[in-house]
């Protein structure tokens, strides 16, 4: 006769029934591993999908309701692409008089320029640094110079000649990413809702729920940065286009308005509307007023950007200190280059909601709290 068997008991902490937990847990790990690095080796080839995946996340909602007013959507997709280009056109066809007149200017101001240094920098720079410019700047001067310095002038040429072909095929590259973005574009606007089934039929069954109000909090942030980000936008291309008329700069208003709508690229839009603006204030030859108006403006309308703007209009909505945002410029600038920069914000958004849950799984962790979790007492 066999002896009666012991009463059950529940599985102590770390039995082997716990294994199958561990593994998987083990195993997502090990994917998501497997993932940033791919992620990191694959950066300037996925930019132009993750620019276009952004912009097909911003553009799905118009073409759901283009759709839902009897609209094909492949002609709702054509539709609102077109409207894209019409933008981007618009703000090319702004940007181009501006640099036209500015080196029609340049050419056409040059010896008032070279007259500018010879009779005032450089006895401005003798006068407070103590040292004199020898070089006079006039024609007959560069041309000795040139002939002086023959050979240092070909070696110059052969590595810049160099660097433009590095150069160039940089540029190529980022041609090829720009004309390829809106191919990947067109083709997840037409299939998006069939891409989001896939993607959630693919999420194990338990997680359902909890994954669902996670995308829903990270849709409800990117929403709020888009919306902080357009009113920061559209707030400094109004402060930037009237600043810049009251300072006397003849194109204001579209210096001011350029600069405004790219400020959505973090410190390089700013940095190419204060670079246009300071140089048609020089090209002006008005005097110190133009050159002082500009700097006052865009002084200004940094502070109040980065004091006010950003952190009440954009920051506060999704959560992002701006130690984070920096990291996050920094970051993504590395993975992804240019493309990086301008994904960084609403990319790093949509992480904070995932550190988020994985610090309140952390924060109710046996490991954090020390002990026996709710469960294993029981």
């Amino acid at each position: 006769m066999l002896p009666p068997s012991p009463p059950h008991l529940p599985p102590a902490a770390g039995s082997p029934n716990r294994l199958p937990d561990r593994l998987q847990a083990a195993l997502w790990i090990g994917l998501g591993l497997v993932f940033l690095w791919l992620l990191a080796k694959l950066g300037p080839i996925l930019a132009p999908f993750l620019l276009a995946a952004i912009l097909a996340y911003i553009c799905n909602p118009v073409v759901d309701r283009l759709e839902q007013r009897k609209l094909p959507r492949i002609l709702a997709v054509v539709v609102v692409m077109l409207a894209l280009l019409g933008i981007f056109v618009l703000l090319i066809l702004l940007l181009l008089p501006l640099l036209r007149e500015e080196a029609r200017a340049l050419m056409t101001r040059l010896p008032d320029l070279l007259d500018l240094y010879n009779t005032q920098i450089a006895p401005w720079i003798k006068q407070n640094f103590g040292f004199q410019l020898k070089l006079r700047l006039d024609p007959a001067s560069v041309k000795r110079l040139m002939s002086e310095n023959a050979d240092s002038l070909q070696s110059i040429a052969q590595s810049l000649l160099e660097s433009l072909k590095i150069g160039g095929a940089a540029l190529m590259g980022l041609l090829a990413n720009l004309l390829l973005a809106p191919v990947v574009m067109f083709y997840l606007l037409l299939d998006w809702h069939d891409f989001m089934a896939r993607a959630q039929g693919l999420i194990p069954r338990p997680w359902q729920a909890k994954v669902q109000t996670m995308v829903r909090d990270v849709d409800a942030v990117l929403s709020e940065f888009l919306r902080g980000q357009l009113s920061v936008m559209l707030a400094l291309a109004a402060f930037y286009s009237l600043g810049l008329w009251l300072g006397g700069l003849a194109f204001a208003l579209p210096v001011g308005i350029l600069t405004g709508l790219l400020i959505f690229i973090p410190y390089l839009g700013y940095a190419i509307g204060f670079a246009l603006a300071l140089t048609a204030a020089l090209l002006q030859f008005e005097g110190w007023p133009p050159v002082v108006g500009t700097l006052i403006v865009f002084g200004i309308g940094q502070a109040l950007e980065s004091v006010y703007l950003t952190p009440r209009m954009v920051g506060e909505r999704i959560g992002l200190h701006p130690l984070a945002v920096i990291f996050a410029l920094l970051a993504f600038a590395q993975l992804f280059g240019f493309f990086g920069v301008l994904l960084a914000l609403p990319a790093s958004a949509a992480l904070l909601v995932g550190l988020r849950e994985v610090k309140a799984l952390y924060l109710e962790s046996r490991f954090y709290q020390g002990g026996e979790n709710p469960g294993d007492s029981a």
